[in-house]
């Protein structure tokens, strides 16, 4: 019986990277929320107001990226193996429920504007909405060159883009407002923004309930995992493959391969982890190898591998 073991270590400089640009994100999205608040209840506008609730979305999903970063960067310990890198999956999974709850509340609040419409000061509507767009275009700028093959990263992302779609509709609603005059354009943003957070949102709580349920990784076919690894020279079987995330970006894989008699076990397993790691960048595996029974040979106890060792 035998085990490989391979292991993927995040990059120091790279994470801080990421928190300097998950910083600066949330010190714009602070900084304008804070006034877009005075400007939505000064104007009568739902739209801003529901913009602004986005952007205190926004604020909390940022917030809970760089502390579940903290926490995901703690070393192993006897109780979590793993460390606690699902931090970041419980973060994305927060960011989604949230998008929705939100987009709830202004989904009602924007169908009864529609039906009883208040007045709304159009040019400070369209003003805010305009400085919105910019602070969500830099926010935006910052978050891309984070890594966001992150969960929690790619959730942050996805809150200040979709403000950013939410300030447009805002925007057009001012022009129309200033224009015709038309209050329940206002409304209108409101519900284009409920639904924008809604497509966000469900995808959040999608991906991050994926890798909580430790489904098979997007682009990844265990089936033909299996198949492939099935096709090494002297595999004869392959049992018990299983694939899936320890966060996002860390797919992990175990598997049984059974060897045709006089197989050699160590070169198969070394073979098997290259395979892993050049076709599909799994580093991470644990590989049990035997003989089938009636083989004369067995396969020697506990074979270890880490990233970067030779194979």
């Amino acid at each position: 019986m035998g085990a490989g073991h391979g292991h993927g270590h995040g990059h120091g400089v790279a994470a801080d990277g990421d928190r300097r640009f998950l910083r600066g994100a949330l010190a714009l999205i602070v900084v304008f929320m804070t006034a877009e608040v005075g400007v939505g209840v000064a104007a009568g506008s739902l739209a801003l107001l529901s913009d602004a609730a986005h952007m205190l979305t926004d604020a909390f999903a940022i917030a809970a990226a760089l502390l579940a970063m903290r926490i995901a960067a703690r070393p192993p310990s006897g109780r979590f193996t793993y460390g606690l890198k699902r931090a970041e999956i419980l973060s994305a999974q927060l960011n989604g429920l949230t998008l929705l709850l939100l987009a709830a509340y202004f989904a009602v609040e924007g169908v009864r504007r529609l039906l009883a419409p208040h007045p709304v000061e159009g040019a400070m509507v369209l003003a805010t909405a305009l400085a919105g767009i910019a602070v969500n275009l830099a926010a935006t700028w910052l978050l891309r060159r984070a890594d966001r093959s992150k969960l929690h990263v790619e959730g942050a992302y996805q809150h200040i883009f979709n403000d950013l779609l939410a300030f447009v509709a805002t925007a057009a609603a001012g022009a129309v407002i200033m224009v015709t005059g038309w209050n329940r354009a206002d409304a209108v943003a409101s519900l284009v923004v409920a639904a924008l957070m809604v497509k966000a949102g469900a995808g959040l709580v999608r991906d991050a309930g994926r890798v909580l349920m430790q489904a098979t990784p997007d682009g990844m076919d265990a089936a033909e995992m299996s198949d492939v690894m099935a096709a090494l020279p002297d595999v004869a079987e392959v049992r018990a493959l299983h694939v899936w995330e320890v966060t996002s970006g860390h797919p992990t894989l175990s598997a049984h391969l059974l060897l045709r008699p006089g197989g050699d076990c160590h070169a198969v397993r070394r073979q098997a982890r290259r395979l892993l790691r050049d076709a599909y960048g799994i580093t991470h595996t644990t590989l049990e190898v035997d003989h089938t029974e009636g083989a004369d040979v067995r396969c020697a106890a506990h074979g270890h591998a880490t990233v970067g060792a030779p194979l």
